[in-house]
């Protein structure tokens, strides 16, 4: 629920999440500038605006809500806290979750994965087990943020915030890690999710005023949104408060957490599927095969002719099978735009669209493949993007690589034969040691080792 980018007020972008399939039963109540009644809060509470580049505070209080509407004023007792069962937060039953959209006019893409790892935090001077989370962000195919974020359920079914690590990235390489906090040390352990939400419920999911914050006001319950694959009942729509004064609305919906996260004039995130939501029984239809295998050639080789393939073999997967609308459109787009870059022989933009082109692929394959099968392919994927970005001596490009393919394994290496593992991370560690050193050459001799790991 961090505020991962600017926000804003639900306006014509959300017509535009209508077309797409996102919410169709939004209360009028569900949209709207200000998120609760533009006054400080009845127990004369103020927390100034804080500007999020400058760190400096602007004059006067944020509008909170009335303080009797608070529901997050309360203690919560933790008896099974890594069983989140909340439907609107089921962080321990969801494996991950794939958004696309356009952020600051450039595509944007997220993967939120639950990993294995159990983190212990003080909460209330008791230790907690808390679930963690694996938030990764793409600006344009490259890596622009990391956050692991920790969850608890309580005993009375409310889902607790316990603190998240961040990394925003800048060139390949970590510029900041602010929005970092820890309950116990940064402030309080913070309510994500009322048991039972109600319209007019206000909860705080980030509470320490000057690190972070957010106010969320509940706007309706009950909703119906279009899905991925059909209908989804118990939506639920929000609005929220930031720290920098901003608003930003959502849709949260059962078997996915956040569904539509709402942003300034065309930025728009949304759901585009979920494991194990969306999974379905049978193989992948052939046409979904033949994509993938004309994807792989222009990876490998961008040419007018392997293009034209993919272009060819898209069209033919989406005529085939029931494809998700934000899916059809972040694809017509990249393939569009690889496209282009082909034709005007620019090797920069043809290197960015090719790997857009591929993460979208396997995406299309989590419907019908194991998450494992899927995170196997995306180390093939970044391989092969490394390759690329180290014959095209991009220091920077490659150290992202290396992240995303660190943060990949992360979530694979637990299943991976232990022979195989070793040979892995070995090669990981030296991808890492020669793109920390600028040194695209080795790099690539690296980049080939793990490739032959990867191979087995």
């Amino acid at each position: 629920m961090r505020n991962r980018h600017p926000a804003a007020a639900v306006s014509a972008v959300l017509a535009a999440a209508l077309a797409t399939g996102v919410c169709t039963a939004c209360s009028a109540g569900a949209v709207g500038g200000r998120g609760a009644s533009g006054i400080p809060s009845s127990s004369g509470d103020c927390i100034r605006a804080v500007d999020t580049e400058s760190g400096k505070e602007a004059h006067g209080c944020l509008p909170l809500a009335p303080e009797q509407d608070r529901v997050d004023r309360v203690t919560p007792v933790f008896s099974r806290p890594t069983d989140i069962t909340n439907p609107l937060h089921a962080s321990s039953k969801l494996q991950q979750v794939i958004y696309g959209g356009q952020v600051d006019g450039k595509p944007f893409r997220t993967e939120l994965t639950l990993l294995p790892d159990i983190k212990t935090i003080t909460v209330n001077g008791e230790q907690v087990r808390a679930r963690t989370l694996q938030y990764l962000s793409f600006s344009d195919g490259r890596i622009k943020e990391v956050a692991f974020d920790w969850f608890a359920q309580a005993d009375d079914g409310s889902v607790w915030y316990l603190g998240e690590d961040v990394f925003n990235y800048e060139d390949g390489v970590v510029a900041d890690t602010g929005g970092t906090w820890r309950s116990g040390k940064s402030g309080p352990a913070a309510m994500i999710m009322p048991a039972h939400p109600k319209t007019g419920d206000v909860y705080r999911p980030e509470n320490s005023p000057g690190v972070v914050f957010e106010e969320v006001t509940v706007k309706a319950v009950g909703e119906t949104v279009s899905g991925p694959y059909g209908p989804v009942k118990g939506a639920m729509t929000t609005t929220e408060i930031h720290m920098d004064g901003t608003h930003e609305d959502k849709v949260v919906a059962p078997g996915y957490g956040e569904f539509v996260i709402d942003e300034p004039g065309s930025d728009l995130e949304a759901v585009e599927l979920a494991v194990p939501t969306d999974v379905t029984q049978g193989p992948a239809p052939a046409e979904l095969a033949a994509l993938s295998a004309a994807v792989r050639a222009a990876h490998t080789g961008a040419t007018e002719a392997t293009v034209a393939k993919v272009r060819s073999a898209w069209d033919a997967y989406r005529a085939a099978d029931h494809v998700p609308a934000l899916l059809v459109r972040q694809m017509d787009r990249d393939v569009d735009s690889l496209t282009t870059a082909v034709k005007a022989r620019d090797a920069d933009l043809t290197r960015g669209a090719v790997l857009r082109v591929a993460q979208n692929d396997l995406d299309l394959h989590l419907r019908y493949e194991p998450l494992a099968t899927v995170e196997a392919a995306r180390m093939g994927l970044w391989a092969r993007q490394s390759t690329l970005d180290g014959a095209a001596r991009d220091a920077g490009a490659i150290a992202g690589d290396v992240t995303s393919l660190e943060l990949t394994w992360d979530r694979v290496k637990n299943g991976t034969d232990p022979a195989r593992a070793d040979r892995v991370a070995a090669s990981l560690r030296a991808l890492r040691d020669a793109a920390d050193r600028k040194d695209t050459a080795v790099a690539q001799q690296a980049v080939e080792r793990l490739n032959s790991a990867l191979s087995g």
